[in-house]
């Protein structure tokens, strides 16, 4: 039986299921060139509307292309109420590394690469990437969020976020334009943006933790592992679960090229934990 998945309305026209779908891992290792099972990944994301996931993270530079091409041959003619988002601020070397590239030119021409890419006439939602680019956290994001604001207004944007920013950065950002998602890293042990959690929920802005159960260095705690064996779910579980419980303001959109692991983590919607496990793991982040 299929979770019920709880929605989250960002905007009059936008509404997402809070358990999203984070793509990046469709690509091959290191998050470059193409997957090793194109035919897995397209079975992925498939599984994921199958299961009623409306929200699907992406980006341009996951491959490079590779994820949004897939996304386009697996899903395309998309179906109604799916909301794909992505992100743009980088480039991708020959080697992989991740570049910064925030002109103005270069951020129009990834916006209309995407919509190329995923076959769209309007992106539903663009979050400007900072964190580890050329703005850092004390630095002013206007002009490259100008631009966005300036392509929403030509219709090729309907919404806009912002992600790995600063509580000054956010505010900076909402004086151009709605910010309707934060997308910072967070997770259980990861806290440092606690108050902007609150904040956001105040704010009625989303907040997408990106790594919700670690990214590259996945979650380990032996407080987790024995909530987890006592509640008889997995670890990653109980992470999810936790992040759910903590705002109603958070979206999740964990990653994988599994479709176990991906009906795993889906489950994780309809997991409630007690207040007592709660306050228990909320010692792990302090």
């Amino acid at each position: 039986m299929s979770p019920s998945l709880e929605t989250l309305t960002l905007a009059d026209d936008l509404t997402v299921t809070r358990m999203g779908y984070g793509a990046m891992q469709l690509a091959g290792p290191g998050v470059f060139g193409p997957p090793q099972d194109r035919d897995a990944a397209i079975a992925v994301l498939r599984e994921a509307i199958g299961l009623g996931i409306t929200h699907i993270d992406t980006s341009d530079f996951y491959g490079p292309y590779v994820v949004n091409e897939i996304i386009k041959a697996a899903l395309h003619p998309y179906p109604e109420g799916l909301r794909l988002v992505t992100k743009v601020g980088a480039r991708r070397g020959d080697d992989g590394s991740w570049i910064p590239s925030l002109t103005s030119d270069s951020l129009v021409q990834q916006v209309h690469e995407n919509l190329d890419h995923l076959g769209l006439d309007t992106l539903d939602l663009v979050n400007l990437r900072v964190e580890g680019h050329e703005i850092s956290a004390g630095d002013s994001l206007a002009e490259p969020f100008s631009v966005l604001a300036g392509l929403q207004q030509q219709g090729l944007i309907r919404h806009l976020g912002v992600s790995g920013v600063t509580p000054g950065q956010l505010t900076e950002a909402q004086r151009i334009a709605p910010v309707v998602t934060v997308q910072n890293l967070y997770n259980l042990a990861n806290r440092q943006d606690d108050e902007l959690v609150d904040r956001c929920t105040r704010e009625g802005i989303a907040f997408t933790p990106f790594f919700p159960l670690g990214g590259f260095t996945p979650l380990q705690s032996e407080t987790l592992d024995r909530v987890a064996n006592r509640l008889g779910v997995s670890a990653h579980q109980v992470a999810l679960a936790w992040l759910l419980q903590r705002s109603a303001a958070i979206l999740l959109i964990p990653g994988t090229s599994s479709v176990e692991h991906l009906r795993e983590n889906v489950s994780a919607a309809d997991l409630k934990l007690p207040e007592d496990e709660i306050a228990e793991l909320n010692a792990i982040g302090k």
